[in-house]
Parts: C-alpha cells; structure tokens; sequence
C-alpha cells in the first residue's frame, strides 16, 4: 500500500519556488481564454466567480457575457428586481446564487458606498461569499496575497503533496505556503486551470504537467487515488404532483416559490409531493385548488412526467392540466397564491428548467 504524506512532509521552500515558477511559467502560455480573464473589476470578477461556482467554465461564458450587457455595474444590479435578476440567471441553475449576489449587491452599496471590499473577512460577510471566494475576489481584483482552494485547487495539491483526506484547514496551510505573493491573482487561476485542463478528476494527463516532477502521487503511482473518493449519499426521490390550470382564453397559472426555499423567488406551475396512499393526480388537484382558490376542480388530463435531479433530491412531476372557465379564473389575473398569465407573456416570467420542461409537454399536448 502507498503510503500517503502528511501535511507538513516534502514542504520545503526550494521545492515550493520551484513549482511556483514552473505553473507560472505554463499558465502565461496556456492559460484559458476566459471572459473574465485580465479584468482587475471587482465586480466582473465577483460575478465570475459566483456563477463557476458548481458550473462549468464553458457554460458560464455567455451567460457572463449576457449578464454584464444587463447589468454592467454593482449599481445596476443592486437597482435591478429580482424577478429581472432571476430571469438573467435562467438555465445557470442553483439559483440561490443568482438571489445572494442580489442582495450582497444592495449590502455593498448600503455598507461600502458601492464599493466591492478588498478585506477576505468583510468578503466572506457577504450573502454567498465563502472563504474560496473571498480568497479568488480579493487575489485576482486586489492583488492581495490569499489562497482561493475550489474543487480543482483541491485535487491538485492532494496530488502534489500526496494526501488521501486533506481537510480544509490543511489545504488551506498548503496553499498559503506555495502561493506567490507577487502574482498572487495569476497564481490561484495557474491551479485552477491546471486543475480543470491536465490535473483531472479521471486520467490527468500527467505527461503535459508543468508540476509533474514535483508530484509525490506521481512518483508514488496514486495520483489516480488522490484525494479519495467521498462517499456519496443516496438522493431520495419524490412524486410530485404537478396543477397546471388552464383558463379558456388560454392564461395559466403561476404561482411565486417561497424565496427561502428550494429555487426560491422563481416561478413555477402549482405542486405538491404526494401524501402515503395519495394519487399524483389528487396531489395535483390539491396544489391546483390552494393556489387558485377554487373549492373543486374536475379530472386533469394527464400530460406526460418531468423528471429534475437536485443535489441532494430527485423530484418527478407528474403533470395534469386542469381547465378553468375564464370567470372562475377572474378578470384582474389575480389569484390566491399566483398569478394567471397570458402564453405571450410567460417570457417575462423566470421559470426553472423543469418548469420550461413541463411547459413544454402542455403546448406540445
């Protein structure tokens, strides 16, 4: 069995400048043309780092793109609503994030004049803003020397310093120690990249590493064991019972998400998980009637199922239209829970991926 190393085993200075020197070395030639790459704008680089947080780089270039043709400034977006927010976030997914950069805007404004803080500490008190993206805001805008450890930064030392568990505080003392404090914004963006281009997850292409001489799992043959695995949890998975009531001038109604919950802020079609011993179907009519405030429904038409893996859950959405007369649907628009909405007008509304989905079973029925 390999033996792994502890925290402080093959950390010398000699050794830490010469890996710092070599990723330099290669991040100045084949560093990712990114968006969001030679911008020192608070703001821009906040954004960026908000929306890779759990999101590809390559996915994350429009949307980037799009949301600062939006909302250019810290001013903009802390004026923008929140429906406007969430409608430029749509299809990034964990919209939480989209909801904490809303409200930290307003605070930095409110606290700091509009000004983005330079301070890790006055960083992490921000909604949303945890030690990596303190670290990353405050290197890369500030030139300030702090380390920004994300999932790629992680498995690279892990590797390089052959640790199987490596905890945060751990990481965090690695980093620090091999960061250069001259180009400290260049250097945590050299191992973010190294990280997501040739130190990956499966088969890192070791042969191409600026650092692979260095690298105890190399010489040891473990990289493809560093860090260990972690244990996933089962997601456990519910039946949702999905109302969308059709009024016959065509509205359908909307109901808000409770901002403190899952997708919260959003718009969605009304839903309830079924009860033990309850149908799909009675779970839909129930949402359906608490969300209209109608005493009674008639029998839905089943119009197919949606299917939308979370994090920590999976929810299917059995989808049953029910049709409501214009009356009963109510000439204002207005509703207990929600809103009815004219088919031209859903555009306006920021409906979550699987929302969009079951939208589209219902026109397609």
């Amino acid at each position: 069995m390999s033996r792994a190393t502890s925290v402080d085993g093959g950390v010398d200075s000699r050794r830490l400048a010469a890996i710092r020197r070599a990723l330099l070395r290669h991040y100045d030639r084949h560093r990712r043309d990114l968006p969001w790459r030679g911008t020192a704008d608070p703001y821009r680089v906040w954004v960026s780092e908000i929306m890779l947080q759990q999101t590809r780089a390559d996915v994350v270039g429009p949307y980037y793109e799009r949301w600062l043709e939006r909302f250019p400034t810290l001013d903009a977006l802390a004026d923008a609503e929140l429906d406007d927010v969430l409608h430029a976030w749509q299809g990034l997914g964990y919209y939480t994030r989209a909801r904490n950069l809303h409200r930290a805007a307003r605070l930095v404004r409110e606290r700091y004049g509009g000004q983005v803080p330079r301070d890790v500490d006055a960083l992490r008190a921000l909604p949303g803003v945890g030690d990596y993206t303190a670290g990353a805001i405050a290197s890369i805008a500030y030139g300030e020397p702090r380390p920004a450890v994300d999932g790629n930064v992680r498995r690279v030392l892990a590797r390089l310093f052959d640790i199987a568990e490596p905890s945060a505080s751990a990481l965090d003392t690695l980093a620090s120690r091999l960061l250069d404090r001259r180009r400290p914004g260049d250097f945590n963006q050299a191992l973010m990249d190294l990280g997501a281009t040739v130190c990956t997850p499966r088969s890192p292409a070791c042969a191409a590493c600026p650092v692979a001489r260095w690298c105890l799992a190399r010489a040891r043959g473990t990289q493809a064991e560093r860090p260990a695995p972690k244990r996933r949890a089962a997601v456990p998975s519910y039946d949702v019972g999905t109302a969308v009531l059709r009024a016959h001038d065509g509205r359908l109604l909307l109901v808000r998400r409770p901002e403190d919950g899952l997708l919260g802020g959003m718009w969605s079609f009304p839903g309830e998980v079924a009860r033990d011993g309850e149908s799909v179907e009675d779970a839909a009519a129930r949402a359906g009637r608490a969300a209209s405030g109608l005493a009674a429904l008639g029998r839905g038409r089943p119009a197919g199922s949606v299917v939308h893996v979370f994090s920590h859950r999976r929810e299917v959405y059995h989808v049953f239209v029910f049709a409501v007369p214009v009356a009963v649907a109510g000439a204002e628009g207005a509703a207990p829970r929600g809103v009815w909405v004219a088919p031209e007008e859903l555009g306006r509304y920021a409906l979550p991926s699987a929302q969009r989905r079951i939208l589209g079973l219902v026109e397609g029925g």
